[in-house]
């Protein structure tokens, strides 16, 4: 049976509740407004961040295109233009390595070398840096720089790319003509060449320094003929 003491207490029990929510109602209602807020503003970041990339995509492409009608003028204002307005987007490494090997291709082994070591340095896509790296060794190594190519691959974590560094190494040991050093490199990198399908050239170069290693043959005696023998 409902009593008054009931009803005391949940009217009480009401005016707790009202109590509370006079004290605290304004900060529930603003955490509920900061929170769409906050959802609100995670979409329109990402709606950016899409028309961001969409728009350096474009460019990219079209900078891809010019480079292929030799429109390299063209090409490089869409550079200057992909680094000006969307250097958070990874279409500027992207547009660099594409500069870099025109340059390679061309012979502007100094032009090649900057854009590589530009993304080697500047390139939040760690792995993207490696390659680029790799890619600057080699030019210096072109460029009749083995010393440089050495301090390029040195002080930094290769991570999968370790047989390749190793390669590299030999290749600019072998450019300074210590053909021991280059070996011990090619033949640290064939230990580490998981791919399966092997390394031809690697395995050349492996078989030419053996090669060179190697010591003449001496020269076999000559019997003695019943001739000399008779003279003696």
């Amino acid at each position: 049976m409902f009593s008054l003491e009931d009803y005391l207490s949940e009217k009480e029990q009401w005016e707790a509740v009202k109590t509370w929510f006079r004290e605290n109602g304004l900060w529930i209602i603003a955490g509920v407004v900061v929170g769409a807020a906050g959802i609100g503003g995670y979409q329109w970041w990402n709606g950016h961040i899409d028309k961001v990339n969409g728009e350096a995509s474009a460019k990219y492409e079209k900078m891809i295109a010019d480079l292929g009608r030799n429109d390299e003028s063209g090409a490089l204002a869409l550079l200057g233009e992909l680094e000006r307005d969307y250097s958070s987007t990874p279409y500027v490494d992207q547009a660099r390595l594409a500069f870099a090997r025109v340059y390679v291709e061309s012979n502007r082994l100094d032009k090649a070398a900057s854009a590589l070591e530009a993304v080697s340095q500047h390139s939040k896509d760690k792995q993207l840096a490696l390659v680029a790296r790799l890619r600057l060794a080699r030019v210096q190594i072109s460029e009749q720089k083995p010393d440089a190519a050495l301090a390029t691959l040195n002080g930094v974590d290769p991570g999968s790319f370790a047989a390749q560094f190793h390669e590299i190494r030999g290749d600019a040991d072998l450019a300074k003509g210590d053909k021991g050093a280059a070996l011990s490199e090619y033949r640290v990198a064939r230990t580490m060449d998981t791919g399966g399908g092997g390394n031809s050239l690697l395995d050349l170069k492996i078989s030419d320094l053996v090669a060179d290693a190697a010591p003449l043959p001496s020269a076999t005696p000559k019997t003695p003929t019943a001739q000399t023998q008779a003279t003696k």
